[in-house]
């Protein structure tokens, strides 16, 4: 079965778009876009609009990212092992940089940046809506794949989750999954995920309801 994960808060300990609109753009358009998200913003949206309020430059960031974003325990084992394709609502050029630090060359299907002066623009690589959820989100690049297992933890992972065959989950994912009564493994970090798959974890996290899986 094929492993597939997401990156930001995910594999990484820190959601690493946070930190970087903490470090180089506005916080108060984070906040603001955060609360609109899924009310009068789509998730393309909420990115688009936070990232313009960057307007360090590319290299400069790349070089913080590097020395800041960190890797959740285990990742290493965990990607040597299932050789995991990452999907991601972030950019190739903030997660490329902090794999090849590791030492770990997976493939990645991530959006791409323009990061001009005046402000950052995301360069999207799908824009048409998903017929499940009516946005553009990660069911797309995992069309015909067949069976995958699916580690993640946020909004942009909801839909491609429903779809999978296993998940792992934490935080809002878990939360999100909970309420749906998805069944999902939770997990603290790349260890908790290699043992339940190595058959030491026990049995799949039963959900409080169980409503069926709406996919």
């Amino acid at each position: 079965m094929k492993a597939v994960v997401d990156w930001d808060g995910t594999v990484t300990e820190v959601d690493g778009l946070h930190l970087v609109l903490q470090e180089f753009g506005d916080e108060r358009i984070y906040d603001e876009a955060e609360t609109r998200l899924g009310r009068d913003l789509t998730l393309h949206e909420v990115i688009a609009y936070e990232f313009r309020s960057v307007r360090a430059p590319l290299d400069e960031v790349v070089s913080w990212a590097r020395d800041n974003v960190r890797v959740r325990d285990g990742f290493a084992d965990f990607a040597r092992a299932y050789r995991p394709l990452v999907v991601s609502s972030g950019f190739h050029e903030l997660i490329g940089p902090v794999l090849e630090r590791e030492g770990i060359d997976l493939e990645v299907r991530a959006n791409r940046l323009d990061p001009r002066p005046d402000g950052w623009r995301a360069l999207f690589r799908n824009d048409e809506p998903c017929p499940v959820c009516g946005e553009p989100c990660k069911r797309a690049d995992l069309a015909g794949a067949g069976e995958f297992l699916y580690v993640g933890d946020g909004v942009s992972d909801r839909c491609v989750a429903l779809a999978a065959s296993r998940v792992f989950a934490r935080d809002g994912l878990a939360r999100y999954l909970d309420t749906r009564g998805v069944a999902f493994d939770r997990f603290g970090d790349f260890y908790d995920v290699l043992a339940a798959l190595d058959g030491a974890g026990g049995p799949l996290v039963p959900p409080t309801r169980r409503r069926g899986r709406n996919t």
